[in-house]
């Protein structure tokens, strides 16, 4: 029997930032629930090798997978969707590609030839999707290609579309992802944008065979057939996608215009029926959309401005994470994004955090913004308000605690003042070659590594399990020398290493905050729609604590 195996690929069109991940994610899923196994990957056109490098306000956050590759958020949404876990075979860059092809080349893997741009380069992105098929042993698999049509830097990964095409015609579709403005003072939606982004896909050789169309509000008949009758596709093939409530409501409303149906018939496949999984998914959408009792949780972070505006992506698995743990159990997480750098010296309005439930610091870097969140950290500890620090967020918690119970004013981190005194928090062993050689891209601790739980704690009560394996992005570390001082003092670091070296989680008991915690690892990567985190569940459980004590 002839191996299932098929590909769609999902470009954008018009402008960037409208649903490609979202869309990928959601015909990934409507395909599983139709009984298919379904693997989705990134293409993305920029020369980095992975993400990592990436400015998070541009690019948005860097979502990291087990095996340690920095990867765009999309790889999160694909995750979260499909609930999976992928590998660095599930993402690809220009500049991964372009290196291995070069790699081959110095190590003669092409044998004398002269190598070129087409085909060589397209048959190295072909061979790595199909790799990518193999190693997650799927039927089909779902390829957003980054960036818009047009563009010059992905038209060698169209180029591979088109090509993998010509070979398998029946096994390879495409959809486009394109946006109608309605312009307010026009007060009609416009088809022309996207009739120009269909044009100019068909003059890298590819017509789309769906066109998903992103607007404010759904569209009509007569835009449908508008866009068939210039586009060359027919009005069913025109899927609308207006503006939802919460991400996961888009899958259903593709299921409105029976996308699944029509994208197997397109491939010639069957529907195998409807999976059990699916049927949670639509419950727990509905869930979200209905739940109205709000916990209000203060996000303090230095990632969020880019130029005039307020850019939430730079945290977007936190973020979703949660509203998972708010929903199940039966809140909406009201978030509210607090600049660091507004809560720097004497006058700063720390007042105003009162009105949180919850307070959290999430991951970053460098020396900007840290006595903001440094003077934020103390006035939850000392207020008894739910704090949760993710990676830099629990170092800075262990600094806070050092300079104001254990007396230490000038503790820090090498990363902020390489000359202090007291570095609480420290470079990690095997990280100090890296940083005198330069070597920076994609050599931090990354990935999946185990942690071990001491009984009777936040985290392993949270866990209900003696150890755990969740995924680090980070350069430094807790001090191991002030381990035993910052001990004595109440701080409880509840998840280790197995070596004892590396401190994971650092706590307050019970009996002296509600709720004081940090994880050195990023928790918000494991966290799933149907499956929320359960260092997240307790956070939120000690928020809505509050909110009802208030």
């Amino acid at each position: 029997m002839k191996k299932i195996r098929k590909y769609i690929f999902v470009v954008g069109g018009v402008i960037s930032g409208v649903g490609k991940g979202i869309t990928t994610s959601s015909i990934g899923k409507i395909l599983q629930s139709h009984g298919y196994r379904v693997t989705a990957m990134k293409i993305d056109p920029y020369v980095n090798v992975d993400a990592g490098t990436m400015n998070p306000t541009e690019h948005g956050e860097v979502f990291v997978l087990k095996d340690g590759d920095e990867t765009d958020q999309d790889m999160g949404n694909y995750e979260r969707f499909l609930d999976t876990s992928l590998t660095r075979d599930n993402y690809m860059t220009t500049g991964r590609v372009y290196l291995s092809v070069i790699q081959k080349e110095r190590a003669l893997a092409y044998k004398g030839k002269c190598v070129q741009v087409v085909p060589h380069i397209p048959y190295e992105v072909i061979d790595r999707i199909n790799n990518a098929v193999d190693k997650a042993n799927a039927e089909i698999v779902v390829i957003e290609v980054g960036g818009t049509v047009g563009e010059y830097e992905n038209i060698l990964f169209l180029e591979t579309a088109r090509m993998l095409k010509i070979k398998n015609p029946d096994d390879v579709l495409f959809a486009i992802v394109s946006y109608l403005p309605t312009p307010s003072k026009v007060g009609e939606m416009k088809t022309k944008p996207t009739q120009h982004a269909v044009r100019a896909l068909n003059s890298t050789g590819i017509q789309p065979d769906f066109i998903i169309a992103r607007s404010d509000v759904a569209l009509d008949a007569k835009r449908k057939e508008k866009l068939a009758l210039f586009c060359n596709v027919i009005p069913e093939s025109v899927i609308s996608a207006p503006d939802v409530d919460s991400i996961y409501d888009v899958p259903g409303n593709f299921e409105k215009d029976k996308l699944g149906e029509k994208i197997l018939k397109r491939l010639k496949l069957k529907s195998r029926g409807e999976s059990a999984e699916w049927k949670e998914w639509k419950a727990f959408a509905r869930k979200a959309g209905n739940v109205k009792d709000e916990v209000r949780i203060a996000i303090v972070g230095k990632y969020f401005d880019t130029g005039d505006y307020v850019l939430a992506d730079s945290y977007l698995s936190v973020i979703e994470a949660l509203k998972y743990s708010a929903i199940h159990q039966g809140k909406k997480a009201k978030l509210v994004w607090l600049s660091a750098t507004t809560f720097e010296g004497k006058d700063a309005p720390l007042a105003e955090l009162i009105g949180f439930d919850g307070i959290l610091v999430p991951g970053g870097f460098g020396s900007r913004g840290v006595e903001g969140k440094l003077n934020v950290i103390r006035f939850a500890r000392e207020h008894k308000i739910p704090y949760f620090g993710i990676c830099y967020g629990m170092q800075l918690a262990v600094i806070e605690y050092a300079r104001n119970v254990l007396g230490f004013k000038d503790a820090t981190s090498r990363e902020i003042d390489s000359k202090s005194k007291h570095l609480i928090v420290d470079i990690m062993e095997g990280q100090k070659e890296n940083m005198e050689k330069g070597n920076l891209g994609g050599s931090m601790r990354l990935g999946a590594y185990e942690a071990v739980l001491k009984k009777g704690t936040i985290a392993q009560r949270a866990y209900g399990k003696d150890s755990v394996v969740e995924r680090h992005r980070h350069r430094f570390e807790v001090n191991p020398e002030y381990v035993g001082a910052l001990e004595e003092k109440g701080l409880v670091f509840s998840g280790m290493s197995p070596d004892g070296r590396l401190m994971e989680i650092a706590e307050l008991p019970t009996s002296v905050h509600p709720f004081f915690l940090g994880t050195q690892f990023h928790p918000e990567f494991e966290a799933r729609p149907l499956d929320p985190h359960p260092i997240f569940n307790a956070f939120i459980k000690a928020a809505i604590a509050r909110g009802k004590g208030r």
